[in-house]
């Protein structure tokens, strides 16, 4: 329980790089009604890091010691969902980095406990915060394109080298991370196409395993994506092309959204005088289309640092002030898409969902498995 909700006291499991930025921002007071009270880690914090802080070697010890309300969990991906599970279990509030887990399965039963009670469980989906994709998701919402028929993003600006992957043996590996560019570089990327389009019914993959890299996991990705609507959508990413790019392409009844994320903050929206299917019905030309004018859509800069916006309305959703911006329950669907895509890869096959989680979690364990064979023999 929050003893005063002024003071919301919270710890943070995992002090790598974003626990680390996290700690950071609540020492120097920019979350508003949050206060630092604890950290945990195997290892204890640096010299003259997080001083005058609790400091546990076990988040079940920080969970049980009556000194926090509420935690960030910023530890690698497969112990996210256990982590929070076990928070929750223990009356805290908690907030997750994405992924929420490496599987569906997890995930789900992620969801599952915070359903169960009154707590809030959000995740670090901070892209939902960008003005850019807020603006994109009033005009879906709005109607703005009409019936959206085709969706096309490419995202392969993500270019890692191998000194990259060679930074820490847990990189590129099955089992320390379980996947490769869907799991460790689109995940926002993925919810961002669930938040604004929807959850897909058939998803069909081809991935590059190693095909840049000296890895194991996926470093490129071409998806398919069928709608129940009869729509379709294509994904595309990868951490082997330079300079790569960033685009993202919304193809509507009423026009076509341009939106080149690699350069500048412009939405370029080409409307239609009048929607393309009633153009289709009661025009006498072959060819052609109606009449467009072009719309350049100014976004304003970010106003502050997004995870401080994050954070901040992480603190006032427990306060019961505002909605969370990313519930974890939504996290689940980001997972879905990307274990679809790879069990799609792997299987050859399409794969309708919502998808067999328990078959994802056997490949994944299959493929950890003879990777563990496979470095025993090397020895």
């Amino acid at each position: 329980m929050i003893k005063s909700l002024n003071k919301i006291r919270l710890g943070i499991v995992g002090l790598g790089g974003m626990g680390s930025h996290y700690g950071g921002l609540l020492q120097k007071g920019d979350i508003h009604g949050i206060e630092l009270a604890a950290v945990c880690d195997i290892r204890p914090p640096g010299a003259g890091q997080f001083t005058g802080f609790s400091y546990f070697s076990e988040a079940e010890q920080m969970y049980a010691s009556g000194e926090i309300d509420a935690v960030i969990i910023a530890t690698p991906h497969f112990s996210h969902s256990p982590l929070g599970v076990a928070a929750l279990k223990a009356g805290l509030h908690v907030m997750v980095e994405k992924p929420i887990s490496v599987d569906k399965l997890d995930a789900e039963k992620l969801a599952a406990e915070a359903a169960k009670t009154d707590q809030v469980c959000a995740t670090m989906f901070v892209m939902r915060t960008y003005p850019m994709f807020r603006r994109l998701k009033e005009l879906i919402d709005e109607c703005e394109l009409g019936t959206i028929q085709r969706i096309h993003w490419t995202v392969t600006n993500w270019f890692r080298t191998q000194a990259y992957y060679d930074s820490g043996s847990w990189r590129g590996t099955w089992e320390g991370e379980g996947g490769g560019v869907l799991m460790n570089q689109c995940p926002h990327q993925l919810d961002l196409w669930q938040w604004l389009f929807g959850m897909p019914v058939r998803v069909q993959a081809i991935c590059g395993f190693g095909r840049y890299h000296d890895i194991e996991v996926e470093d490129e990705v071409t998806a398919i994506l069928e709608y129940a609507d009869g729509k379709a959508g294509v994904f595309v990413a990868s951490t082997g092309e330079f300079p790569g790019t960033n685009r993202l392409e919304i193809a509507g009844d009423l026009g076509q959204v341009v939106v080149n994320l690699s350069k500048g903050d412009t939405i370029r929206f080409t409307r239609n005088e009048v929607s393309i299917s009633e153009f289709s019905r009661s025009s006498s030309e072959r060819s052609g289309g109606p009449a467009v004018s072009h719309i350049e859509i100014p976004i304003p800069p970010q106003q502050g640092d997004p995870y401080v916006e994050m954070l901040n309305n992480f603190g006032a959703a427990i306060r019961k002030e505002i909605p969370l911006i990313a519930p974890a329950i939504e996290g689940v669907h980001s997972v879905e898409l990307g274990n679809a895509m790879l069990l799609s890869a792997l299987r050859r096959e399409v794969i309708s969902l919502p998808m067999d989680g328990v078959a994802f979690k056997r490949e994944l364990s299959l493929l950890i498995e003879e990777s563990r064979k496979r470095k025993k023999q090397e020895r």
